[in-house]
């Protein structure tokens, strides 16, 4: 029976290496052994470990059916990984996986070989089946730690570790056992010989035992033996806000031996112990991919939630005589996004104030002058604010409407409600006046040129022939000071009709529709028409108080065809 074993053992190992040879030219091919009855699993992706999502299917050569994924089953895939829950004597042959990701191991084969092994000897009732034995060493007269490896997803969540030496539970001061580490204090002599630990895990609502030997050798310190090197952390900082939730590892390379224990400190503290009572930092399983030349361990710290008592402190990942650490420092400010915030919200602003404006912009200007106006009169030489323009039209109701508008309404609103003072030619001239000089010299005195456009081409006719029009037209383009506001009481159907003048001027400062009736009860100041015309006039001053105003020129009312002019004295 003992040959027997030992001609499947060599049939086993020959046979992959010929097929590897003959038809597997670019497959790398892994030879592992494991006992009856341990889970087990292998994992197919590759060293560097890869970032994003990798899709892996895994076959049992030569058949191309994929491992089936289902978790009840015995053999099943879980992400990237193989399982054996547990391994039977049958599980041995070669075990392929192929990946989408040319990055990482295109092809991947595990020649597994499953052999019947017992501890502590097979006089022993309960006898316990362990895979190939892993070796430790422990360093004499120091403090060390021995590793319990489980290469398993993280899927597997551990539950509890007890540790065996020459089958009896290690128990005592000097051996403190925390999650997948036993912690050795003042290493002997003694201490080396024959462990296991024996790790209980629950997977898929089911639990699982996991027993693996450790032979632990004892040896001083100066060996000679390799120093681990230490991938990262690289004595960098980490930058994150507090609250968040981290997870660092320390990626770590050494010797095949496993002789190196890896642990996170803090203060020269184990991380466990230094959050012992929390428990809000926390060191990770560790996990381990073997190559030929090496081994690649991964042991990481989680921080639940960082806080402001984390920053500043080095956080030391220890493998062996090597180590490095990490600090976690606050975020600097990102001040190109606060100056970006910053633009784009003053952008905003102004884009939304030159949006109000230009709504409001008539009410907002009429506001600022009743609010603020300034005391005193204009120094500017002029006597009147606006000098009205009007056609003569020859239909009476026509001119019945434009007379109501020029002699009623516009003195009631401008000149009464506002306080405007207005020149209106057949109303404010002085009989015996030469028409002419009247216009001229009365149009340099006023502010404003107040034009009202009736929308009839007789009416238009009538407007270029007037002596009036020309010379006021003539002022308000040549003489600077003057700006014109064109009132039409209607709608003009085609401007081609209006004077080239008349065109240019509605060009320029735009023309006010005229709205509402001619009735002169009916007006007010604060209508949109009066505002709209109220805002093309000039502002208006607050009187300078004094004991007596003399010599006030009211205007001029209209009655029975003849014009009066009041003058007098007025008290303060």
């Amino acid at each position: 029976r003992g040959m027997r074993s030992l001609l499947l053992c060599v049939v086993c190992i020959a046979l992959p290496r010929f097929l590897r040879a003959d038809v597997f030219e670019d497959v790398s091919v892994h030879d592992e052994t494991a006992s009856v009855g341990q889970p087990t699993a292998f994992d197919c992706v590759c060293y560097p470990p890869t970032s994003g999502k990798v899709d892996v299917t895994w076959y049992k050569y030569p058949s191309k059916i994929p491992v089936s994924k289902n978790i009840q089953s015995r053999i099943h895939q879980d992400q990237s990984w193989i399982l054996f829950l547990p391994l039977k004597g049958e599980d041995s042959g070669i075990y392929q996986c192929d990946t989408n990701d040319t990055n990482i191991c295109p092809r991947m084969q595990i020649n597994l070989i499953v052999f019947q092994k017992h501890w502590c000897g097979s006089s022993k009732k309960n006898q316990l089946n362990v895979s190939d034995e892993y070796k430790q060493i422990l360093q004499v007269g120091k403090d060390d730690i021995l590793i319990c490896h489980l290469n398993f997803p993280n899927s597997f969540v551990l539950n509890s570790v007890k540790w065996y030496k020459d089958c009896k539970e290690v128990k005592g001061e000097r051996f403190i056992s925390r999650e997948t580490k036993l912690l050795v204090k003042n290493v002997s002599a003694e201490d080396g010989g024959n462990y296991a630990c024996q790790a209980e895990l629950m997977y898929a609502e089911k639990q699982h035992t996991v027993l693996n030997s450790i032979s632990v050798t004892i040896k001083r310190v100066g060996n000679g033996r390799r120093i681990p090197k230490i991938m990262y952390p690289k004595n960098n900082s980490i930058e994150v806000k507090p609250g968040s939730t981290l997870i660092v590892n320390c990626n770590i390379t050494d010797s095949l031996d496993n002789t190196n224990p890896r642990c996170w400190r803090v203060n020269n503290t184990l991380v466990d112990n230094y959050y012992s009572e929390s428990k809000r930092v926390r060191e990770g399983i560790e996990n381990h991919t073997i190559f030929p030349e090496h081994i690649f361990y991964t042991v990481n710290i989680t921080f639940l939630e960082v806080k402001m008592e984390d920053y500043g402190h080095p956080f030391t990942c220890h493998a062996g005589v090597s180590a490095a650490y990490f600090i976690l420092k606050l975020p600097v400010p990102d001040f190109q996004a606060y100056f970006v915030g910053g633009l784009l919200t003053l952008t905003g602003v102004v884009a939304s104030a030159v949006w109000i404006y230009n709504i409001f912009k008539i009410d907002i200007v009429l506001w600022y002058r009743s609010t603020f106006r300034a005391a005193g009169t204009m120094e500017d030489g002029k006597l009147y604010d606006a000098y009205v323009l009007y056609p003569k039209p020859q239909r009476e109701s026509q001119s019945h409407d434009v007379d109501t508008l020029v002699l009623k309404i516009l003195p009631e609103v401008l000149e009464k409600q506002c306080g405007y003072k207005l020149f209106i030619f057949g109303r404010d001239e002085f009989p015996g006046q030469a028409v002419v000089s009247v216009i001229d010299e009365n149009i340099k005195l006023c502010r404003r040129l107040i034009i009202i456009i009736v929308p009839e081409a007789l009416s238009l006719d009538l407007l270029r022939n007037m002596s009036e029009e020309q010379i006021a037209v003539y002022n308000a383009l040549i003489q600077d000071g003057i700006k014109v506001i064109l009132i039409e009481l209607g709608k003009i159907k085609d401007y081609t009709a209006l004077p080239e003048s008349l065109q240019y001027i509605r060009q320029k400062h735009g023309a006010i529709q005229w709205s509402g009736d001619f009735t002169e009860q009916s007006q007010c100041a604060k209508t949109k028409f009066w505002k709209k015309v109220r805002y093309r006039m000039p502002p208006r001053r607050c009187p300078l108080s004094s004991p007596v105003r003399l010599l006030k020129q009211t205007p001029c009312d209209l009655t029975a065809g003849k014009w009066e002019a009041n003058v007098g004295f007025i008290a303060p």
